[in-house]
C-alpha cells in the first residue's frame, strides 16, 4: 500500500545499520538466542536481543509506503523498528493530514492504540527496513517472567511521551530558525546513536512537509534553512539543497539556545 510524497532522513541505506537476511522473515518464529544483531549501539542492541530472544517474532521487510498499521485498525501488536525509518500521520475528519514523527531503529510503535482498541494514526514506511511485530498479550506475559524485558517496555513509552512533550515545547516556544535547527539537530544526534554518520542528513522531504511537521509555511522552513547557512552552522551538498552537513553538532545546539534567547 503506498502513499504519496514519503519523505526520509538517513546518511545510511538500512543494511548498513542492520544486514537483513532473507531467511529471517518467515512469520511468526522465535527469534534465536543472539540472532543477528548489530553490536555497538548501547541500550537499543540489548533491547532488540532481549526481545528476539523472548517474544514469538513476526518479522517483516517494508518498502518505501508500506503501511505497518493504518487508523481505525483493532490494535494486536506493539511494533519494533528493527531496520529502516518510519514516518507517523495522524488525519482530521476533513481529510487533512499532517506527520506528528519519525522513527529510528530500535523504536516501538503501536502505543496509541492500547487505550482504545483500534490505531489512531498511520504508521508508513519511509525506505525499505524491517519491522517486528510483537503480540501484545504474549509481551505482557512475558514480562511477567522477564522484568526486565518490562523495565525495556516501560522505558519506551516514557520515551514516547518525551518525544511529545518536546515536540510541543518546540512548537510553542521556539522561534522558527531554532525550530528548524533542532529539528536536524534531533535526527543527527539519533543517527549518531545508531552507529551512523551524524555530520550529513540526506532530505528526502520538501520544505513543504518539514513545515507541516514543525508547524509553520514553507517559506519559512526556506528562510530558516538559509539563516542557519549564512551563520555558517549547517551546509548543503549536492543539488537541490537536500544533502544538508553539520560540521559541529555541538555548536548546532550553541545556535538553538541563543537564538531562542536572542527572541524570547
Amino acid at each position: 500500500m503506498q502513499t504519496t510524497q514519503d519523505i526520509s532522513l538517513s546518511c545510511k541505506t538500512p543494511s548498513a545499520a542492520f544486514p537483513l537476511r532473507g531467511d529471517s522473515l518467515a512469520g511468526g518464529h522465535r527469534a534465536p538466542e543472539g540472532a543477528a544483531l548489530a553490536t555497538g549501539l548501547g541500550h537499543i542492541g540489548v533491547m532488540l536481543q532481549r526481545v528476539a530472544a523472548r517474544l514469538p517474532l513476526r518479522r517483516t521487510l517494508l518498502h518505501e509506503g508500506d503501511a505497518v498499521y493504518r487508523s481505525g485498525a483493532r490494535f494486536t501488536h506493539l511494533y519494533v523498528l528493527n531496520a529502516g525509518f518510519l514516518k507517523v500521520v495522524n488525519s482530521a475528519a476533513d481529510g487533512r493530514c499532517q506527520v506528528v514523527g519519525v522513527h529510528f531503529r530500535g523504536d516501538w510503535l503501536g502505543f496509541d492504540g492500547i487505550a482504545a482498541g483500534t490505531h489512531a494514526c498511520d504508521a508508513v514506511a519511509l525506505e525499505v527496513g524491517e519491522i517486528w511485530a510483537l503480540p501484545y498479550q504474549e509481551l505482557l506475559e512475558a514480562c511477567v517472567q522477564h522484568p526486565p524485558l518490562l523495565a525495556d517496555l516501560h522505558a519506551e513509552m516514557s520515551r514516547a511521551i518525551t518525544r511529545g512533550h518536546d515536540s510541543m515545547f518546540s512548537r510553542c516556544r521556539l522561534p522558527a530558525t531554532a525550530r528548524v535547527a533542532g529539528f536536524l539537530h534531533q535526527w543527527a544526534m539519533s543517527l549518531g546513536r545508531l552507529g551512523q554518520c551524524d555530520d550529513h542528513i540526506t532530505l528526502r522531504m520538501t520544505r513543504a512537509e518539514i513545515g507541516d511537521f514543525l508547524g509553520m509555511t514553507e517559506e519559512t522552513v526556506s528562510r530558516a534553512m538559509s539563516a542557519l547557512a549564512a551563520a555558517g552552522v549547517i551546509g548543503f551538498s549536492g543539488k537541490g539543497r537536500r544533502s544538508v552537513v553539520i560540521s559541529d553538532l555541538l555548536r548546532l545546539a550553541e545556535f538553538i539556545h541563543e537564538d531562542a534567547r536572542l527572541r524570547a
